[in-house]
């Protein structure tokens, strides 16, 4: 593998394979890099059912299938890599791995993403991967024919909630408002779930169990019910936490690790930009990351050919 390129991708989800489409295609040399597997959080999802002109699939066969795209364009890829250290101010940008590999580009595109939020409460380390999840591609089918729960009430929540109905005896959807945030037609499929159940403005206290979980324990915020919901599995889906931290101090970003860009989606550093769910944004969606890495990407390319002139 080289180790000189024009852009660096940080992050091969669904808007650094879209960048790395669009700066590979443009022939400049690029680098799609992340720490973990390729297609980001959208592997998790079992079901896509809104991506324009792609019809229902999946997360990961939608990943593969841009993975693809951006090899074909001559873009490299690379997987699980072990990032020591970022270093975005220099005009060389530095990405060196933990073997001493340095790589480096003109111009970078964080598109790092983000992690799953955790409750933070009582029993939700120690149920880790004995009953609690936070992917359910990855953990659904564990759970067929056995009552489990969702934790959350935006899109992906009811979304996720709807499609483990497959496996599930009973899915409970535990909520901390009295209104759900997610898409109306979202809402109307998990309330016409004959298997779907709903637990509203509760507040999640914890988890408890034996050798895996056995029951969430919730109270209602307003009457100060405690509940105790019985069930083998439970799906937390309460947003995401970005993944800044690798370069915190040294680009902009909110209170929420959010990097803050413009409107060409270029950071507080010339020569860096930012897309999909690590930047600050309001809507979070395939379609929106996608849309993110191409506006990168071509910002990105623009720079380059400033510089160049």
């Amino acid at each position: 593998m080289r180790t000189d390129y024009d852009i660096i991708v940080l992050g091969a989800g669904p808007a650094g394979l879209t960048a790395g489409i669009y700066a590979a295609r443009a022939h400049r040399s690029v680098l799609v890099l992340d720490t973990g597997t390729i297609g980001g959080q959208t592997v998790l999802s079992y079901h896509v059912a809104n991506y324009p002109g792609v019809g229902e699939t999946s997360g990961r066969a939608l990943s593969q299938s841009m993975l693809q795209q951006a090899r074909a364009f001559g873009c490299d890829v690379k997987a699980f890599a072990r990032i020591a250290n970022i270093d975005l101010t220099a005009r060389r940008k530095t990405i060196t791995l933990k073997d001493g590999t340095a790589l480096t580009a003109t111009a970078v595109v964080l598109a790092s993403g983000g992690v799953p939020r955790k409750l933070g409460v009582e029993g939700e380390q120690r149920f880790g991967g004995r009953g609690i999840s936070y992917c359910a591609t990855c953990d659904g089918d564990f759970f067929t024919d056995r009552p489990i729960a969702v934790v959350g009430g935006g899109n992906s929540a009811l979304e996720e909630a709807v499609a483990l109905t497959r496996y599930a005896s009973h899915v409970t959807v535990i909520h901390e408002f009295e209104h759900f945030q997610a898409e109306p037609w979202i809402i109307a499929e998990a309330r016409a779930n004959e298997k779907i159940s709903f637990l509203m403005n509760q507040r999640v206290l914890g988890f408890s169990g034996g050798a895996e979980l056995a029951a969430v324990q919730s109270v209602d915020k307003q009457t100060g019910v405690a509940t105790e919901t019985h069930v083998d599995g439970c799906f937390v889906f309460i947003g995401y936490v970005p993944n800044s931290d690798a370069f915190a101090d040294q680009v902009k970003l909110t209170e929420r690790g959010e990097v803050v860009t413009d409107d060409t989606l270029q950071t507080s550093l010339p020569g860096v930009f930012a897309a999909g769910d690590v930047r600050q944004k309001r809507v979070r969606q395939v379609t929106t990351a996608v849309a993110d890495g191409t506006i990168a990407a071509l910002a990105a390319l623009e720079f380059l050919s400033e510089l160049a002139a």
